[in-house]
């Protein structure tokens, strides 16, 4: 039996199309059995949230219908459906937004971030979390301590992306990575292979501001790869992150990894691009990818509160509802690390 919901209606920021926002007055989603209702305080921009405002796609997902974005979050649990204990109700809690189907193989090998019904937040044509309430499987609702602001908690899923990563790049103590691009996930990612252990951690970016700004998240060596080229500099490191989307730092930093080393694409780029395919045979490199994340925000919520990882200090912009669209294009200013809206304002 569903918990009294606290409100009818709630306000939402709508993409109707690209570059196109309206608020509409929506009502309140009721959980159903096993979910919660969670009343939202904080949601991070992500490049994702721009490229759909900006392009209307993201590859084969395409916008064709209004949307809601935004699916880094956090909030407090304020109603609850069947099967999920009452004493939740008042929760803070970080979202993990997806819910998979459970039943399919690639959910019953334990890798439902790559469940072909997954239903995503923000994705089209699901909703996300730019707006007054959202509902999650009470399995995804991971609750916070008191320590962790709600910036720091909704900011938990892309550290949850860059944690995906380092054990993808199989990151231990004393490796040496190389990073390309240190925008929110570079940054985020230097971070979390500092948690890991990473001895060297070499981050890479076209922009000055940003490369000074990864020494103090950190990188303990900053390229600028115009003047440096990486695929010669000898940087022989043990893994490289692709956090730019650039098919020259793909291309470079791949050339940079040792012989039986890992290379992780994270960044949004071309959907083809060239890669050295001798040079990953003949050192016999690794070459991955990364969609989402399984099973990581008991190490995130870990990796924040004991102090290893500093989110707090990336917000650069806060907004509410009606201002939706200055946050998604705030990426525009060099400054700007990361924005966050706040529905409640």
């Amino acid at each position: 039996m569903t918990t009294q919901l606290p409100e009818s209606t709630m306000r939402a920021s709508v993409l109707l199309s690209e570059r196109s926002l309206t608020i509409e007055e929506r009502p309140v989603p009721a959980p159903g059995a096993y979910e919660v209702l969670v009343r939202v305080a904080a949601v991070g921009v992500c490049g994702s949230d721009v490229h759909y405002f900006r392009h209307g796609r993201i590859g084969d997902f395409v916008v064709d219908r209004p949307i809601v974005l935004g699916h880094e979050l956090s909030g407090t649990i304020v109603a609850v459906g069947a099967g999920v204990d009452g004493a939740r109700v008042g929760e803070r809690v970080a979202v993990e937004p997806q819910k998979p189907c459970h039943r399919c193989r690639e959910c019953l090998a334990g890798r439902y971030n790559l469940c072909p019904n997954m239903e995503f937040y923000a994705t089209p044509p699901i909703d996300g979390a730019f707006a007054g309430y959202v509902v999650i499987e009470s399995m995804f609702a991971h609750p916070v301590p008191d320590s962790l602001s709600d910036e720091a908690a909704a900011l938990l899923e892309p550290l949850s992306v860059a944690i995906t990563t380092m054990r993808k790049a199989h990151i231990v103590p004393g490796s040496r990575v190389l990073i390309a691009g240190a925008g929110p996930i570079g940054i985020i990612c230097a971070q979390a292979a500092r948690a890991f252990g990473a001895a060297e951690i070499i981050v890479s970016d076209l922009v000055p501001e940003r490369r000074e700004r990864a020494l103090g998240y950190g990188a303990t060596l900053v390229i600028d790869p115009v003047a440096t080229d990486v695929a010669t500099a000898g940087l022989d490191v043990d893994a490289f992150v692709d956090a730019s989307g650039s098919p020259r730092g793909v291309f470079s930093g791949i050339k940079a990894v040792r012989p039986a080393g890992y290379a992780v694409l994270v960044g949004l780029g071309n959907p083809e691009m060239t890669l050295p395919i001798e040079h990953i045979q003949n050192l016999e490199i690794s070459v991955t990818g990364i969609f989402r994340y399984t099973d990581t925000w008991p190490a995130a919520i870990h990796m924040v509160a004991s102090g290893q990882v500093d989110l707090d200090s990336l917000v650069t912009g806060r907004f509410d509802l009606d201002h939706v669209e200055d946050a998604l294009e705030s990426d525009l200013d060099p400054q700007s690390l990361k924005s966050v809206v706040y529905p409640q304002r």
